[in-house]
């Protein structure tokens, strides 16, 4: 037997065992057993990379994050998503890139990370309509819409929603689930808040139409034997209930929910069914056992680190114990919603910062076999003395490497560079005993310019801005944009009074540009936040100071600078 021919024999039945294992993942997600479905997935993902099989270690990467979404292992299911999208750009798979940017939309919403959601969706958005894929672009709109819900922009999702319902004919029941589910767990936000606005008729056609969908999903995950989404589905049910004032029903479906999330292992159903059972006690009036069922469902988050679900519960209990007059309780509660939102926070940016870094090494990792491959094709040709595709080549390499480092919109560098020359301008500070500033700076409510006046006109404004930014720093400072409309100033040698001084002329300058020459009505405003460098922290910290005081900036009214 040839060597070929072993080699050949040893891949087809790689082959055959990676679709095996694959296979064998979907039915355990499918089944609910996402602990065995994301081993599967793992070993896939290995035995494709042992085989050096690209494309099937994206699928097999894929499935992973699908599986840890569902266990809670957000930031995990966002690193394979983006593994999953190095591979296939490589391979110029768009229908890859798109289910995946789909699939990854979900861990960055979870993990408060919601502009880099809506960032993913937008391009898979792009990708389905290039391909004129209506499964992929009814992905796109679902989640979208999960997206715009958790933000708490109940009526955009549901906007979302809806258009995601027309395109459901014709897919699978887990999809048409998914989206039934999605519309009724809506609802469960949308009806009160209606109800808040006196449109009572509108409440009641929501809650009636959500109570049709759900009856529906549950009878679909029944059917289907599938646990996770029948805790989901008859969750959602008793929520719906309870708006109908029918509280002992609703505390019945609500208690079976938590029954299938404690025997399957499903933690954030389990978390989220104690919230709601004390919520539908506080709905029918029985504050005393509210305030009991929610210190229960605190207890728990706090225990589990769900903070955002711990920042929720305490608002209830500061709001559930003013009903009952015991204001210092109510007080009290309200304080630690408060520094529980502060702290999720600076959680968010320090995911944040972790995510960029991965995003970092796989882009760096990309660049050195491009170079690899580059060198390789210049010795070829210095070889054969072929002057001109040298020269080709050449450019090609300073080309890639501009690309690497520069933000296409505006020609400043990018965040790969801040990852890089950051921990170098905070490591030479403090060996030199030099003072260092950092400033980040956001333009004030760009998403109502991207409304109002259209993205192309959006973009103008975004250059406009890093123009006046570049003319306000020295040659040896750093000036970048993180993404969206928000940059980074690096201020070497400068103290936080000298930092202050030349960010508040920057602000200026943005203020008093002449807009309106760009479009008539057209007033834009920057905030930003000042942090100085503290020889007994690193770079992530500083970054997290000055954001926190662009924090301080926004909730000040905007158009300010805030430095500490």
């Amino acid at each position: 037997m040839t060597t070929g021919s072993v080699a050949d024999r040893w891949r087809s039945t790689t082959t055959l065992r990676l679709a095996n294992l694959l296979d064998l993942a979907e039915e355990a997600r499918l089944r609910g057993d996402y602990r065995t479905g994301s081993n599967l997935a793992r070993e896939g993902a290995a035995l494709a990379a042992e085989a050096g099989d690209g494309a099937g270690r994206a699928r097999a990467l894929r499935s992973l994050a699908t599986q840890l979404l569902r266990l809670g292992e957000h930031e995990a299911a966002v690193t394979a998503c983006s593994d999953a999208l190095a591979l296939l750009e490589t391979a110029g798979d768009e229908l890859g890139m798109c289910e995946t940017l789909t699939a990854q939309a979900m861990p960055y919403n979870d993990l408060g990370l919601h502009e880099e959601a809506l960032e993913a969706l937008g391009r898979a958005h792009q990708i389905a309509q290039r391909l004129n894929n209506r499964t992929l672009l009814y992905w796109v709109h679902n989640r979208t819409g999960v997206v715009h819900a958790s933000m708490g922009r109940h009526a955009v999702s549901t906007e979302y929603f809806v258009r995601a319902l027309t395109m459901v004919e014709g897919l699978d029941d887990d999809a048409r689930f998914c989206i039934l589910n999605n519309i009724a767990d809506n609802a469960v936000y949308r009806v009160p808040e209606l109800r808040a606005d006196g449109d009572e008729a509108g409440a009641a056609r929501v809650l009636k139409e959500a109570l049709g969908y759900i009856e529906e999903a549950l009878s679909l995950a029944r059917a289907a034997a599938h646990p996770f989404q029948e805790s989901l589905a008859v969750d959602n049910l008793g929520m719906l209930r309870a708006l109908q004032g029918e509280y002992d029903a609703a505390i019945g479906l609500i208690e079976e929910s938590r029954t299938i999330a404690v025997a399957r292992g499903y933690r954030s159903l389990e978390s989220a069914a104690l919230q709601h059972l004390a919520q539908v006690r506080l709905m029918r009036g029985d504050c005393r056992a509210g305030i009991e069922g929610l210190t229960i469902a605190l207890d728990r988050a706090l225990t589990m680190g769900e903070k955002p679900l711990a920042m929720v519960i305490h608002r209830e209990l500061s709001e559930a114990y003013e009903r009952i007059g015991d204001y210092p309780a109510a007080l009290r509660h309200y304080r630690r919603y408060h520094r529980l939102e502060r702290a999720a926070h600076n959680d968010v940016a320090a995911t944040r910062a972790r995510m960029m870094m991965h995003t970092f090494e796989l882009d760096n990792a990309r660049l050195e076999a491009d170079n690899a491959r580059l060198e390789m094709e210049l010795h070829r040709i210095r070889s054969l003395e072929l002057e001109a595709d040298k020269e080709v080549l050449e450019r090609r390499a300073v080309d890639l490497s501009r690309r690497v480092h520069e933000d296409p919109l505006t020609g400043l560098a990018n965040r790969r560079v801040v990852d890089v020359r950051l921990p170098e301008l905070t490591t030479a500070a403090t060996n030199a005993g030099r003072p260092l500033c950092l400033a980040i700076a956001d333009v004030d409510l760009f998403k109502g310019v991207n409304d109002r006046f259209g993205h192309l006109l959006g973009d103008d404004v975004l250059r406009q801005i890093a123009t006046v930014l570049r003319g306000g720093v020295h040659g040896e400072d750093l000036v970048a944009r993180l993404g969206g409309e928000e940059f980074l100033l690096a201020f070497q040698g400068a103290d936080l009074t000298e930092a202050y001084r030349r960010c508040e002329r920057l602000r200026v300058g943005v203020a008093e540009y002449p807009w309106r020459l760009l479009h008539p009505g057209l007033a834009v405003t920057i905030s930003i936040g000042v942090a100085e460098h503290d020889p007994e922290l690193d770079h992530k910290a500083l970054m997290a100071r000055a954001d926190k005081q662009l924090y301080q900036a926004k909730r000040g009214g905007r158009n300010r600078v805030e430095a500490g």
